[in-house]
């Protein structure tokens, strides 16, 4: 593992993590993987401003996405905001989790951006869970400028922490999750997980 100072690096993965497996009830390659919460930023279809994600299980341990870059996700002039890159990316890879069914946050993020990235363009983004081990969940993912095969513009690495659904109703806001007790997607997305980190 590599260590940082003192620190061993977060996305190192140790030697007795192991090799993910998909879930029996997990979606099937081709299926869209539903927005956990019709509010949220990365994937609600119902956020007025949010980037309303729609991502799609692939094959084995990956999903893949297609974010398509608007004057909106701009940073420079013209080109997308490297935030908003990494929203992306964060939804795509949070989105593997749906694949062994657990409930998981965003512990570590790290984002290397290799080409500009223009408004107007699609950027294909196929996410991988590499291991896990215990809470810990290791994903990476790619960006390529439109199409599957072109040139690469962005890689990514995360650390994910599985919680209980707890965890949500503790440090969540009481309006939000009366709301999300009426959304049927949010409600889904629960009754579907494994809850048992």
């Amino acid at each position: 593992m590599e260590r940082i100072g003192r620190e061993i690096h977060p996305l190192s993965i140790p030697s007795e993590a192991v090799a993910p497996e998909r879930h029996s009830d997990a979606p099937k390659p081709g299926e869209v993987i539903a927005s956990h919460y019709n509010n949220c930023f990365g994937c609600g279809i119902d956020h007025p401003t949010g980037l309303h994600m729609r991502i799609e299980a692939g094959e084995g341990m990956t999903t893949q996405a297609v974010f398509e870059v608007t004057q909106h996700h701009q940073g420079a002039p013209g080109i997308a905001h490297g935030g908003i890159l990494s929203l992306a990316f964060d939804e795509s890879l949070g989105a593997t989790n749906w694949l062994v069914r657990a409930p998981a946050v965003t512990a570590h993020l790290e984002v290397s951006y290799r080409l500009p990235v223009p408004v107007g363009t699609l950027v294909y983004i196929q996410a991988t869970m590499q291991a896990i081990s215990g809470r810990k969940i290791w994903s990476t993912a790619e960006g390529r400028l439109n199409s599957p095969d072109g040139p690469l513009a962005v890689e990514a690495g995360s650390l994910y922490m599985q919680v209980p659904i707890e965890h949500f109703t503790k440090h969540g806001r009481q309006e939000d999750l009366a709301k999300a007790a009426s959304d049927e997607n949010a409600l889904n997305y629960v009754k579907k997980l494994d809850i048992a980190p």
